[in-house]
C-alpha cells in the first residue's frame, strides 16, 4: 500500500508514535488509510450538512475495512460572494482546492480518498486533483436543497432574489415583498435548486462516473444521500483492493459522455472552464471545440430553471440522472463506472417516471445542446452561450455597444436605468487575468432579467455567468481585454452582430481601424495588487483553456 511509506519499518517508528497519538490502533496500522477530504463550512448552504455525511462516509470506510482520516479544505459561496471583491476569489479556489488536496494526500501517503463536496469551485477542485493524483477515488456530492414555497409557488434564488432585485428597481415589486421571498427561496441545506453551476458540476461528476449511481440528484437532507455517503466508503475500499484509478474511469470518452449530459440537461456554462481544467488533470487534452461538435448533435430532453419551470427536484422524482442517460443511452459511450456497472448499464437500469421532465430524445425541448460556442472577430479564441436560456427573438441580434470596464459600473448603470433596448452591454476586464478571477456577472444579468429587459439587451464579458444566468449573455470571450484581444478595442456604438444559430459573434468595425486602435491600446494597471490573486494573474491560461494554471509560463 502507498501508505506503507509512513507506517512500515523500523525507521517509520517516530511516524507510527505520530498516528497513535491520533488514536490509531495497532490493528489498524494493516488497514489501508483513506482520506476524507471535506469542505464543510457554516457559511454555504450547501455544505452546512456534511457533518451527517462525514459521519457516514467513515462508518463505511471502517465497515469496507480501511482507517478514516478526515481532512478539510476551504469553499466560496458563489451567491454570497457575488458582485463585490469577494468574487475575485471564487474561481482562483478552484485550483488552490486541487493543490491543497494534492499537499495533504502526497504529503501523508494515503491510499485513497473519498470527497464530500457540493458547491461550484469546490467539484470541479476536487475532481482535478482526483485525476492529477490518481489514487483510487469516490465523489461525494451532498446534494441539492429543496425548492423555496412562498404564496403557494415553488421558488429559487435566481429568480426570486437576484431577478427580483431588478423588479423592485423597476417597480413592479415592493421592497416588503422581496424582503419575504429572501426568507423562502432557500429553505434549507443543499446546492441552489436549479440547474446552476452546482448541480450541473454533480450531473457531471456522475456521469463521468466518479460518483455511485443517483448520487448527483438525491437530495441534501435525505436517508438517501446518507446511504450513499456509507456506501461510498465501503467502495473505496474496494477500489483500492482492485487497484481502479480515477484515470481507469475518466476517459476521453468518458468527457465526452458527461459534455453531452450536461448538454441535455442545459448546464451551466461554467462547465465550458471546470470539464477542460479536470480532462487536463487526467492527462486528456479537451477544448471548447468538443462542447460545440457534440451541442449540435445533443438534444435538450431537460428544461429546468433558471432556462425552464422545473427544478433538480423533479429531475430525481423523475428517476434522476440514470433516467437522463437511459433516453441518452444511444449517444452515449459504454464507458466504467466506479459502481462496476458501465454507463449502458446504468442506463438500461434506470426507469424514466415522467416523460415531460426528463424527455425522450425523440421530443426534446431543443433540438441542440444547452451550450452554444461562438467564435467570430469579437472573440477569435471562442466564447460561450447558454442557449437553452436564450428566447427565440434573441438568438440572432445586431445592437450598438455600450461599455464597461468592470462590473460594477455596468451594474451601477443598469440600476440607474440607462441601458436602453437595443444595445448590447460589454463588461471587459474581468476575464481571468484582467479581473483577476474572472467574476460571474449574476448580480448585472439578474438585475436584466428582472427588468424585463432579457428579450431586448444583450450581454458580453470576458468574465462568466452563474448557472442561473439567463437571456442573451455571453461569456469567457477570448482573448481576454487584459490581453488585448478585440473586446478590449469596442467603444461606445460600435454595432456588434451575434447569431447564436451560426454561431458567430462579429464586432462590425473596419479591421483598418481596429489595427489603429490596437496600435493605442495599453495595458492597464492590475485592479488588485497584492495577495494570492496576483499570483494567480500571473499563471493562469485563458477561459478558452479553461482558466488553467500553466506551469509552462511559471517563473
Amino acid at each position: 500500500m502507498k501508505s506503507d511509506r509512513i507506517k512500515k519499518g523500523i525507521e517509520k517508528s517516530p511516524s507510527r508514535a505520530l498516528l497513535y497519538a491520533t488514536g490509531v490502533s495497532e490493528h489498524a496500522m494493516d488497514k489501508p488509510f483513506v482520506a476524507v477530504i471535506s469542505s464543510f463550512t457554516d457559511i454555504i448552504p450547501g455544505h452546512i450538512g456534511f457533518r451527517d455525511l462525514e459521519r457516514a462516509i467513515e462508518k463505511g470506510i471502517h465497515s469496507g475495512g480501511g482507517q478514516a482520516f478526515l481532512s478539510s479544505v476551504p469553499g466560496v459561496c458563489d451567491g454570497i460572494a457575488m458582485g463585490h471583491k469577494g468574487m475575485h476569489y471564487s474561481l482562483p479556489t478552484r485550483d488552490l482546492i486541487a493543490d491543497m488536496v494534492e499537499c495533504v494526500v502526497e504529503a501523508h501517503a494515503f491510499d485513497g480518498m473519498v470527497m464530500l463536496t457540493n458547491c461550484d469551485k469546490i467539484t470541479p477542485g476536487m475532481l482535478m486533483a482526483a485525476g492529477r493524483l490518481n489514487i483510487p477515488t469516490v465523489v461525494v456530492t451532498a446534494g441539492p436543497m429543496h425548492a423555496g414555497m412562498h404564496r403557494g409557488q415553488r421558488r429559487s434564488l435566481v429568480r426570486d432574489t437576484f431577478e427580483a432585485v431588478g423588479q423592485v428597481q423597476a417597480g413592479t415589486m415592493s421592497e416588503g415583498e422581496l424582503c419575504r421571498l429572501e426568507k423562502e427561496a432557500c429553505p434549507g441545506p443543499g446546492s441552489c435548486s436549479g440547474m446552476y453551476t452546482a448541480n450541473t458540476m454533480a450531473c457531471v461528476t456522475e456521469s463521468l462516473g466518479m460518483s455511485l449511481t443517483g448520487c448527483a440528484t438525491s437530495l441534501a437532507v435525505s436517508g438517501k444521500k446518507r446511504r450513499l455517503a456509507f456506501e461510498s466508503g465501503v467502495l473505496v475500499c474496494d477500489l483500492i483492493e482492485k487497484d481502479i484509478k480515477p484515470r481507469d474511469v475518466m476517459t476521453k470518452k468518458a468527457f465526452e459522455n458527461a459534455i453531452m449530459v450536461d448538454l441535455a440537461l442545459g448546464g451551466s456554462t461554467n462547465t465550458a472552464l471546470h470539464i477542460p481544467a479536470v480532462a487536463h488533470d487526467a492527462g486528456i487534452k479537451l477544448n471548447l471545440d468538443a462542447f460545440d461538435k457534440l451541442a449540435r448533435t445533443t438534444p435538450q430532453i431537460c428544461s429546468v430553471r433558471p432556462g425552464g419551470e422545473d427544478f433538480i427536484e423533479d429531475i430525481e422524482y423523475a428517476g434522476g440522472l440514470p433516467a437522463v442517460m437511459k433516453e441518452l443511452k444511444g449517444l452515449l459511450h459504454d464507458e466504467p463506472t466506479i459502481n462496476g456497472a458501465t454507463i449502458h448499464e446504468v442506463a438500461k437500469n434506470a426507469r424514466n417516471a415522467n416523460n415531460e421532465v426528463i424527455r425522450p430524445i425523440r421530443n426534446p425541448y431543443k433540438a441542440e445542446g444547452g451550450i452554444a460556442v461562438l467564435k467570430g472577430s469579437l472573440a477569435p479564441g471562442g466564447c460561450v452561450v447558454k442557449q437553452s436560456a436564450v428566447t427565440p427573438e434573441m438568438m440572432a441580434v445586431t445592437g450598438k455597444a455600450v461599455c464597461f470596464n468592470s462590473e460594477e459600473k455596468a451594474m451601477e448603470n443598469i440600476m440607474a436605468g440607462k441601458v436602453k433596448p437595443g444595445q448590447i452591454v460589454v463588461v471587459r476586464y474581468e476575464g481571468p487575468k484582467g479581473g483577476p478571477g474572472m467574476r460571474e456577472m449574476l448580480a448585472p444579468t439578474a438585475a436584466i432579467a428582472g427588468m424585463g429587459l432579457q428579450t431586448s439587451v444583450a450581454l458580453i464579458t470576458d468574465g462568466r455567468f452563474s448557472g442561473g444566468t439567463r437571456g442573451p449573455c455571453i461569456g469567457h470571450v477570448s482573448p481576454e481585454a487584459m490581453e488585448g484581444g478585440p473586446i478590449a478595442l469596442i467603444k461606445n456604438g460600435d454595432l456588434i452582430r451575434i447569431d447564436i444559430p451560426k454561431r458567430k459573434v462579429d464586432l462590425l468595425v473596419d479591421k483598418k481601424e481596429l489595427a489603429v486602435r490596437a496600435a493605442k491600446w495599453k495595458k492597464p494597471a492590475p485592479k488588485i495588487k497584492t495577495g494570492y490573486l496576483v499570483r494567480y494573474a500571473q499563471t493562469v491560461s485563458s477561459a478558452a483553456q479553461g482558466a488553467i494554471h500553466r506551469e509552462d509560463i511559471l517563473p
